[in-house]
C-alpha cells in the first residue's frame, strides 16, 4: 500500500577504478560478446553483473541477478553495494519494459500489464536499501530519489548494449512514484512511462484532499459502517489490546521503533477506513460487520483483516524502513483528520519518524516533491498515469499541463489501488494501449491509423501476469 533537489548533478556512472566490487572506467568500456552468443552470457559480460539464479518459463529465461552500484553515484569511488534484479528475458529483438514495485524485488517470475501489452522483456530492479540490496555499513543519507534513479539510469545504460530497442518504464503505487521521478532526472533515457496509482504529495502539510476524498468516497451506509467499526475499534481498546498482548506475547513480537503497543494498536485501527478503500471494492462493504452488535473478536479480526496487527511490530517494521525513511524526508505522506474519533484517538495519524529507528536522523525536505510535480506539468513527454476512483493515494495525483507532450491522466471506475489500463473505459482502455505500443515501437499499422483497434500483443498467462501488488496492510503506497 504512499510519496527534488538532487538533482542538478551530472551523474558520472563509470568511474576510474572503484575497489574491490570491480566496477571501472576500464571494465565497463570491455568488448561487448558477439551477438550470436548465449544471452545468459551476454548479461554476466556486463561489468559487475552476477548470477543468483535461473529460473525456467516457457517461452522465456528468467534470470535473478546482482548489480554492483555506487553507493554515492555522485562520488562513485566511495563504495559499492549489489542490487538485486531479475531479467525475464523474451528475446533481444523485443523492446524492454523497466519495472520497479518501488520495494523488494519479486524472484518470481511476472509480467507487468505493459510487458504483456508489447510482448517484451522486462527487468526488474530492488529498491536500494530493500534489504539484501542495502549497502553495508548502511549510509542512510544516500536513499533519496536521485540517487535511486541514478541506479535505473547506470544499470539501463548498461543492458542498453543488450536490448536495443525501445524502453518503457513502470510501476505501481510507490514504483510508479519511482518510475516519475527515474524520467524526471533522467528524461532521455525512456521512450515511454506507465506510471500507476502514484501519489503526489505535493505540500506535505496540507492534506485536505484526502479528507474530501474519504468523505465521497463509495456510498454513505459503506463510509457510516467502516466510521462505526474503526469508533468501536478505540471505544473497545481495553479487551481488544488483550488479544493483541496475547498475540504478541505468543509470537514474540515486540513495539521498540514506534514506542508502545497502545501505539501501534492505535496505528493499526486509524488504518482501517483508508487499508479497506486502498485493497477492497465496493461490494466487500457486506463483509464488514455490524458495530453495534459485533463481539470483541468481530471488531479485531477485521482490523486485523484490513489494516493488519502485526504491521507496526518492530519485525514487520524493520523491512519497510527504507519507505518511512523516505516518507519522512522526501515523499511526505498523509495526515488525515478523521473527526468521527474525536476524544478516542490519542495519538492522531503517527508521522514516518514514529516508524524508524531513533538512531537514523531524518529531515524533510519540503522542495522534493514541489520540483518533480512541477516538471511533470510542463515538461512531461510520452507520460501516462492511471488512477483507481476509490483509491485514496488518488486523492493527490500527478497532472499534465500545458507544457507536456503526450501524456495522459486516466482514472479507472470503481477500481482500487490495484487499477490499470485493463479497468479503463473501453475508449480510453484503446487509447492507452495504442499509446503504450506506439512508444514501445511495436503498434501495428492498423492500431496508428486507428487507436481504437489497440489490444495487447500477447494473451494473458495466469501465473505470469498474477498481480503482485505491494499488499501489507498499513498507511502506505
Amino acid at each position: 500500500m504512499r510519496k527534488a533537489l538532487r538533482w542538478l548533478l551530472s551523474l558520472v556512472v563509470l568511474i576510474g577504478t572503484l575497489s574491490a566490487a570491480g566496477v571501472s572506467a576500464g571494465a565497463a568500456t570491455a568488448a561487448e560478446p558477439k551477438a550470436g552468443t548465449d544471452i545468459k552470457d551476454r548479461i554476466l559480460a556486463i561489468p559487475g553483473m552476477s548470477l543468483i539464479e535461473e529460473k525456467p518459463y516457457p517461452g522465456y529465461r528468467f534470470f535473478v541477478l546482482n548489480y554492483t552500484q555506487p553507493v554515492d553515484h555522485r562520488h562513485p569511488g566511495k563504495g559499492t553495494f549489489k542490487q538485486r534484479i531479475t531479467l525475464l528475458h523474451k528475446d533481444v529483438s523485443r523492446p524492454t519494459v523497466f519495472f520497479t514495485s518501488g520495494y523488494n524485488v519479486s524472484t518470481t517470475p511476472r509480467r507487468s500489464e505493459p510487458t504483456a501489452i508489447i510482448d517484451g522483456n522486462q527487468v526488474s530492479l530492488e529498491y536500494r536499501f530493500f534489504t539484501p540490496s542495502r549497502p553495508d555499513p548502511a549510509n542512510w543519507s544516500k536513499l533519496d530519489i536521485w540517487q535511486a534513479a541514478s541506479d535505473q539510469h547506470r544499470l539501463f545504460k548498461a543492458l542498453k548494449k543488450v536490448y536495443a530497442k525501445n524502453w518503457l518504464t513502470t510501476g505501481g503505487s510507490k514504483g510508479g512514484m519511482t518510475a516519475t521521478y527515474y524520467e524526471r532526472y533522467y528524461p532521455s533515457d525512456m521512450d515511454g512511462v506507465v506510471a500507476y496509482v502514484a501519489p503526489n504529495d505535493v505540500v506535505n502539510k496540507e492534506d485536505s484532499a484526502y479528507d474530501r476524498f474519504l468523505a465521497g468516497v463509495g456510498t454513505k451506509e459503506c463510509r457510516d459502517k467502516l466510521n462505526a467499526v474503526q469508533r468501536e475499534a478505540l471505544v473497545r481498546r481495553e479487551p481488544l489490546e488483550a488479544k493483541y498482548q496475547a498475540w504478541a506475547t505468543a509470537e514474540g513480537a515486540t513495539f521498540t521503533t514506534v514506542g508502545s503497543l497502545d501505539k501501534a494498536y492505535e496505528a493499526v485501527v486509524l488504518d482501517y477506513v483508508w487499508g479497506f478503500w486502498q485493497y477492497s471494492l465496493l461490494a466487500d462493504c457486506a463483509s464488514i460487520p455490524d458495530a453495534a452488535t459485533a463481539t470483541d473478536q468481530q471488531i479485531y479480526d477485521s482490523i486485523d483483516a484490513i489494516s493488519g496487527f502485526s504491521f507496526y511490530t518492530d519485525q514487520t517494521l524493520s523491512t519497510y524502513t527504507p519507505y518511512y525513511y523516505q516518507a519522512g524526508t522526501e515523499l511526505g505522506s498523509p495526515n488525515i483528520k478523521q473527526p468521527h474519533l474525536n476524544g478516542l484517538s490519542r495519538y492522531g495519524y503517527q508521522p514516518p519518524r514514529n516508524f524508524v529507528p531513533r538512531d537514523i536522523p531524518m529531515r524533510f525536505k519540503p522542495w522534493v516533491m514541489d520540483d518533480v510535480d512541477q516538471w511533470v506539468k510542463h515538461k512531461a513527454q510520452r507520460m501516462m498515469f492511471v488512477y483507481g476512483e476509490n483509491d485514496p493515494w488518488g486523492a493527490e495525483q500527478f497532472r499534465v499541463g500545458k507544457g507536456s507532450r503526450d501524456s495522459y491522466v486516466y482514472t479507472a471506475p470503481g477500481a482500487n489501488h490495484g487499477a490499470n489500463v485493463a479497468g479503463l473505459v473501453p475508449e480510453q482502455k484503446a487509447k492507452a494501449t495504442a499509446a503504450i505500443l506506439r512508444w514501445a515501437g511495436v503498434a501495428p499499422a492498423a492500431v496508428v491509423d486507428d487507436p481504437a483497434k489497440a489490444k495487447p500483443l500477447t494473451g494473458f498467462d495466469a501465473k505470469l501476469d498474477k498481480r503482485d501488488i505491494e499488499r501489507t496492510p498499513a498507511l502506505r503506497p
